[in-house]
Formats: C-alpha cells, structure tokens, sequence
C-alpha cells in the first residue's frame, strides 16, 4: 500500500457499470480490481450503492458485492452507499451484515439511505409504501442499532450473526432531511453531492448545528460524494467525462442504457436545455488534470470541510478509470490547505 500523506481521507463509490448486455460478470470482475487498486493506493474504504432496474448498474445486491469485494481486498473498509432500507427488513440487513463483520472483522460499514434507488414502478415491486417511509427509515436506524447490540441478547428477535457486531451505521442524504436525523442520533453523514448539489451546503450546516455527540460519534463526521475524472490532460478527463454526461443525459429522457463509451462531441446528443441542466446538477464534479483537479478539490475542500471525500468515477475503459483513481489521491497528497 503507498503511504500518501494526505489533509483528509479519500474513499470510492461504486455502481459496477455494464457496459455490454448481460456482461454482469465482467463489470462486477472489473469492480473487484478497482477495489484492489484502490485498495494499494491507499483509499480508506468501498462503498457499493443499490441500485434496481437499471440495465448499466450491476449493483442490486449489494450485501453480496461487498462479500465479494471483500473477499478480494485485505485492509480496505468496505460497505453499502448505500443500502436502501426502506426495500428491506431491518431484520435481514442486520443478519447480512452482521455476517459480512463476522467473515471479514472491523473492514464492514453499513451506509443506508431512504431512496429507492429505482423508478416508481420498480419501487412497488421492491414492496416499498411511499406514505410511512419517513416514519418507517428512522425507525428502522434504531432497529439496526438494537440488534447489532449486545443488550439484544434478552429479546424474542435476535440477529444471528449480527448481535454484538462491529458495524458503524452511516446515514446518507441527497435533501436535508436525512441531515436532520443523523444530527439527531450522532451518527456519521455522507451525502451525494455527485447528483444533488443543490443542498449539500445547507445539509452539513444544519449536520454540523444540530449534531448531538453520541455513543458512537463524539463530533462531527461528514462525507462528500462527488465524481472524480482525473487525466493526464485536461483534454483527455474532458473526453472521459463524456461517459457521465451521456448516463445523466439518459436518466433526464428516462431512457437508462448500458455505460456508453465517450464521444467527441456532446453538443450532437444534447440540447441547450438539456446541457444547462446536466452541467449544473454536476457543477461537485472534479474533472480535468493535475492542475485543474488540484484547484478544483482545493476550493471545494476550503468551502465544505467535509470528514471526508468519497469519489465515483464513471469511466468506460477500466484502465483509465484506475488511473484516474491515482490521479486523484496524487492530486489530493500535493495539496496545501
């Protein structure tokens, strides 16, 4: 592992892109390298995000991926970015994690979010109601709480794995909403800067106002999650970018494909609008070369504070896409804040 020295910790947030039909085995192989890199490189942890019908994210069961990350990585947290814990029985994301710390310990970190990861429709499918799901999510946060602890023993529901287990709870937000409730239970809070930037400011204001210490957090832990396409030019991450243009293009005409390769030119797929609106639903995207990112993580650093900056990188050729994963943390090393 190299030894940056580095002003704040650096992770990765993975969907496992498909980039052909089918081909779940190759994106979720490629997925499994990038962690080993990141892993040498020096990243702290690996988040994989839930996600559901979506032909290009191979990242649906997500307690499995991160098994098997895992299982190809020695040192490096791995976890969910997050679990939707509305889809599921608090129950068996308590079981599923507790056995993931009991195969791999102190290496396990259980972020969950309220979203569905998902369109309307699927969201039926996954058995979700809409009306209790802001009662239902921080409820469900304290039933995790109580059957990873120890005093669980005595109940008539216990985890088997899962009781006693050392699995942090990270709670994600892309409103302010979830702010409110990860400042109230003490807990860490990462929020997802890469698609809603419109409220990350007020979110870690209201986080950092509200934040009561608790048993598991004495202070303040936040996570910026923000894309990151790092180059040897800025010309060359430009080109790179093309990729995520085109994905967030695809959600905006509700049309989700498979990970697009880049293309020179995005003005023959986009319109005025809809370039204005991609550009500034993305405007928390590092992109460019050492200069540029170093400017750019710089500003950004001096503006939020955040714990922790956690980078998605939405690349279609893997070797580039473990480049800029380098560029990054070299970047990040040189800064002087």
């Amino acid at each position: 592992m190299k030894d940056y020295n580095l002003p704040f910790a650096l992770s990765v947030l993975d969907l496992v892109p498909v980039k052909k039909p089918g081909a779940y085995g190759e994106a979720i192989e490629e997925s499994a390298q990038l962690a080993e890199h990141a892993e040498r490189l020096g990243y702290l942890r690996y988040w994989l995000a839930e996600h559901h019908n979506f032909e290009g994210i191979a990242s649906s069961a997500t307690s499995l991926l991160i098994g098997h990350i895992a299982s190809r990585t020695s040192q490096i947290r791995v976890g969910s970015g997050g679990v939707m814990l509305p889809n599921h029985s608090s129950l068996i994301i308590a079981e599923q994690f507790g056995t993931l710390d009991a195969l791999y310990p102190g290496r396990i970190d259980l972020g969950v979010g309220r979203a569905p990861g998902t369109d309307g429709l699927t969201a039926q499918a996954l058995g979700r109601n809409a009306s209790t799901i802001n009662e239902l999510f921080p409820r469900q946060i304290l039933e995790l709480q109580r059957y990873f602890s120890r005093e669980n023993s005595s109940s008539s529901v216990r985890a088997i794995p899962g009781e006693g287990a050392n699995v942090p709870i990270y709670i994600l937000g892309s409103s302010t909403d979830s702010a409110y409730l990860a400042a109230e239970l003490g807990l860490p809070y990462a929020f997802a800067g890469h698609f809603a930037p419109e409220m990350m400011e007020r979110a870690f204001t209201i986080y950092h106002e509200r934040f009561s210490a608790s048993a598991v957090l004495e202070k303040p832990y936040t996570i910026a999650c923000l894309n990151g396409i790092g180059a040897a030019t800025k010309e060359e991450a430009e080109f790179l970018a093309t990729t995520l243009y085109q994905t967030f293009l695809g959600l905006i005409r509700n049309a989700r494909g498979l990970n697009p390769p880049p293309v020179e030119n995005m003005d023959a797929l986009w319109n005025p609008s809809e370039k204005a609106h991609l550009l500034n639903q993305l405007r928390y995207s590092f992109i460019g070369g050492p200069r540029e990112l170093q400017e750019q993580m710089a500003s950004f650093y001096r503006t939020f504070r955040p714990s922790e900056i956690m980078f998605t990188s939405s690349i279609h050729d893997q070797a580039a896409r473990r480049d800029s994963y380098r560029i990054l943390m070299e970047v990040a090393s040189t800064l002087e804040l």
